[in-house]
């Protein structure tokens, strides 16, 4: 079951600068018209109006409005989401002046839950949300999709161990990069933050061989975010100043913020803390606990920096990256410049030009200590990935060997 909404007229207070330009210059104001389901579904609410623009000038139109850019999300009525598609909306990632629309993916159980969040997106009178769908049917909500955002999981249940919760998790996401694979734009981006998220990405990549490999990501910069978070208190600066601070590896236990090449106001910062016990000692354990701690403390999920912390994942890939700066992505090693086993999704440092492209910065230092954290977080995914061989087409059978239980504090 889907059903479609599509954005309405908004307030002209409400418009963005460039359409308030167009308005000034004289252009003819819209006219509301309703437009039938891409998809059979009847259309409802306010997004089944559209503004009518077949009439207007032509050249001055295609300089005011981008292409619409289609974002389809998994688990859209869980609390990431809750909290995502309005930054989204908002045009404070893929910019003031771009057009999105929606298409958001759940489950039977919880389509009315995700009709209120499409009720509320439409309360929110966002100017460039364009369009809302919302279904069960990821073939039919990744279609054409630009971006796709993968939350949904199936959740830990006590007693259920990471090797079952790859499997379990990975039949879904295979599911889902079969369905990219026939479905979405050629050139999509997919990220995937349903944990585990490094090997869901790699399941997910694997079962789309006709998108891009390097189109898919893994979720680190809510590592990358809690480890800048540290290193700026531990230093008495402001997280601005701060740059090339990358995680390495896998989102759990063994992931590595890296400090060696981090930078404080262009300083290395374990010059300007100059204590090299904590860096070794206290660093990694604190970033890597810090979603424990934070539930302990609230009593609930960490929904809202998770979602912030992927809003910044995607605008690091539409934005140019500063000079001599980094952001952390999991993505596909295969080609990498550090030696890291190829056909795995690794976290490591990129830069962007800003097209969504990325390449992997080449320059990091790796010290003994390092490379050992790394080689460490390098084999439990290979390890990950023999567990999951039976779900990646054209794998050999390979034991699952998986002992140690290396989930993150509070990710269940």
């Amino acid at each position: 079951m889907d059903m479609l909404r599509r954005a309405g007229v908004a307030e002209p207070h409400r418009w963005p600068q460039a359409m308030m330009a167009a308005t000034e210059q004289g252009w003819p104001a819209a006219t509301a018209a309703p437009l039938a389901s891409s998809n059979g579904a009847d259309s409802y609410g306010v997004f089944k109006l559209s503004y009518d623009v077949r009439n207007e000038d032509q050249e001055l139109l295609q300089k005011v409005w981008k292409s619409c850019i289609r974002v389809a999300v998994s688990g859209a009525a869980g609390n990431i989401s809750s909290h995502l598609l309005f930054m989204l909306a908002s045009g404070g990632v893929f910019g003031m002046d771009q057009p999105v629309s929606f298409q958001l993916l759940g489950s039977e159980e919880s389509l009315l839950k995700l009709e209120g969040v499409a009720m509320e997106l439409e309360d929110s009178l966002y100017p460039l949300l364009r369009e809302v769908r919302i279904g069960t049917d990821p073939r039919n909500l990744f279609k054409d999709a630009d971006w796709v955002i993968l939350l949904g999981a199936h959740p830990r249940t006590p007693g259920m161990t990471r090797a079952e919760l790859l499997d379990i998790n990975g039949q879904i996401f295979r599911e889902q990069g079969r369905a990219l694979d026939e479905v979405a734009s050629r050139d999509c981006k997919v990220l995937v933050v349903g944990n585990p998220c490094n090997t869901n990405a790699l399941i997910c990549m694997e079962n789309a061989p006709r998108l891009r490999r390097e189109n898919f990501h893994a979720l680190t910069r809510l590592d990358e975010n809690r480890a800048k978070c540290q290193l700026a208190l531990r230093a008495g600066r402001f997280y601005t100043s701060l740059s090339r601070v990358a995680v390495w590896g896998n989102h759990s236990t063994t992931q590595v913020p890296d400090f060696l090449n981090a930078r404080i106001a262009g300083e290395p910062a374990v010059d300007v803390i100059g204590v090299e016990r904590w860096f070794r000692e206290e660093f990694t354990p604190t970033v890597a606990n810090r979603g424990g701690a934070i539930i302990e403390r609230c009593s609930r999920s960490t929904a809202a920096s998770t979602a912030v912390s992927i809003a910044d994942a995607l605008k690091s890939l539409v934005t140019p990256t500063p000079e001599g700066d980094c952001f952390s992505s999991a993505v596909c090693t295969d080609g990498n410049p550090y030696g890291i086993a190829e056909g795995l999704i690794f976290s490591m440092p990129c830069r962007s030009k800003d097209d969504g492209r990325y390449e992997i910065v080449d320059d990091f230092v790796i010290d003994e200590w390092l490379d050992e954290k790394i080689t460490a977080s390098e084999e439990e995914l290979l390890k990950e990935r023999a567990c999951v061989s039976h779900l990646i087409p054209n794998a050999p059978p390979a034991a699952c060997e998986i002992t140690l239980d290396t989930m993150l504090p509070g990710e269940i």
